[in-house]
């Protein structure tokens, strides 16, 4: 199975060996989707400081080190950019998660590893600060909100939806709206850690934590949702 590790640390795995300030230009050589990669860490640590609005592209091109012909050939608009930065993270969700591996687990075990990736990927500092980011500034930027629920609620939604069809199709669960579904048992995994720290008045779960309530949440909806009578082997 795909070790869990941290959200952020893949993150800043991928993005391992590229200092917040290099020299301007695009060195030889380099790839497009390193170049990319390069620019999306540093609009990530622009947005969180700064906000959207106040996020000035020619800042994100000097501290990635490129030209800005070179950062808007990549990410021609700022809420392009923006749109990447989310997007990064959903293909670190996508990469620690691999379903094929949970089908050999029992089911409370495989929805829990489900949703302790997934709370991973919503409870850490820097995907709260980019929702904080989409709420505060989603009535002046409209196209920042949409990304946002687009490029993270809508396909963290997708992945949990995927699982459920699966169980459903095996007969291990029965559901009639897994859309419906999908958003509860993410409301249950995220929202009370995600509201206190937004309000400010908790601190975001830690990984233990996290685990602890991914386990939870996966017994009380599987109890809740389990056809009448014994199961039967797929």
């Amino acid at each position: 199975m795909t070790c869990l590790g941290s959200i952020d640390a893949g993150i800043n795995r991928r993005e391992e060996g590229a200092p917040a300030c290099r020299p301007r230009g695009r060195p030889r050589g380099r790839a497009d989707d390193d170049t990319l990669r390069i620019i999306i860490a540093a609009a990530r640590e622009e947005f969180l400081a700064h906000g959207f609005a106040a996020t000035n592209m020619a800042s994100v091109a000097q501290k990635a080190g490129v030209s800005t012909k070179t950062m808007y050939r990549l990410a021609p608009t700022k809420a392009e950019l923006f749109r990447k930065v989310v997007s990064s993270r959903m293909e670190i969700f996508a990469l620690a998660l691999d379903l094929d591996p949970l089908d050999a687990l029992a089911p409370e075990d495989a929805l829990a590893h489900l949703l302790t990736v997934f709370g991973e990927m919503t409870l850490g500092e820097e995907a709260t600060g980019l929702y904080r980011l989409a709420v505060t500034e989603g009535a002046r930027f409209p196209e920042v909100a949409a990304s946002f629920y687009e490029a993270a609620v809508e396909a963290g939604g997708r992945a949990i939806e995927a699982w459920l069809v699966r169980q459903r199709d095996r007969g291990i669960i029965k559901l009639n709206d897994l859309v419906l579904a999908s958003g509860m048992l993410r409301g249950m995994m995220i929202m009370e850690g995600q509201r206190g720290a937004l309000l400010r008045q908790r601190p975001l779960p830690n990984r233990t934590e996290i685990a602890v309530r991914a386990h939870a949440c996966a017994r009380v909806f599987l109890n809740g949702c389990r056809p009448a009578g014994p199961v039967q082997p797929a």
